[in-house]
């Protein structure tokens, strides 16, 4: 089992403040491990520096399997395992099997770019959410700053994001992390 890792948790009150106070953290060398938002925030993405997703190539390439499979499928079918003569045409009519490759390719793209999806972001059926700070989904931002991927000192990293805007800057253990205080937000 390993060690629980250690995190500094910004809450910020406000999304403009959030936005401006990535930007000021990441310009200090702080590696920021996440940011939980209770809407989207325009523009987060950015300054948080992710680079453009690479779903559209899965979308491609299971797009190309599903033409693949709906074309060997249909010459399979219609030219040896069955082959049948309708309407004096040949049996392999490609134009004929245009709509099922098109069907098929849809079908495996969408399907393949929401399984691809749900792997690489770890969402799956057993899966349980990280939550820093039960006020991450009511109405407060949070920035997760990993303690073990920055070579900073505690101190000057808590005061970075203090600096940056955050109205508190909470340890992952000593926020509202245990359920004594989750109970008393609650209230």
């Amino acid at each position: 089992m390993s060690a629980p890792k250690n995190y500094l948790i910004g809450i910020y009150d406000d999304e403009d403040v959030l936005l401006h106070g990535v930007k000021k953290v990441r310009d200090n060398n702080v590696k920021i491990y996440e940011v939980f938002t209770p809407f989207p925030v325009h523009g987060l993405e950015h300054a948080l520096g992710y680079e453009r997703s690479r779903l559209p190539i899965a979308a491609f390439l299971f797009g190309g399997l599903g033409t693949t499979l709906a074309l060997l499928m249909m010459t399979y079918m219609m030219g040896i395992d069955w082959p049948m003569i309708i309407g004096g045409k040949d049996h392999i009519a490609f134009p004929d099997f245009i709509p099922v490759t098109f069907e098929l390719t849809v079908l495996l793209a969408a399907f393949g770019m929401v399984g691809t999806f749900f792997v690489m972001v770890g969402l799956k059926p057993y899966a349980t959410a990280e939550v820093y700070d039960v006020r991450q989904t009511d109405d407060k931002h949070v920035m997760i700053v990993d303690l073990d991927k920055n070579k900073m000192d505690e101190e000057v990293l808590r005061q970075i994001i203090k600096d940056s805007g955050a109205s508190e800057v909470n340890d992952s253990n000593r926020g509202l992390n245990n359920e004594k205080q989750q109970e008393e937000y609650a209230v």
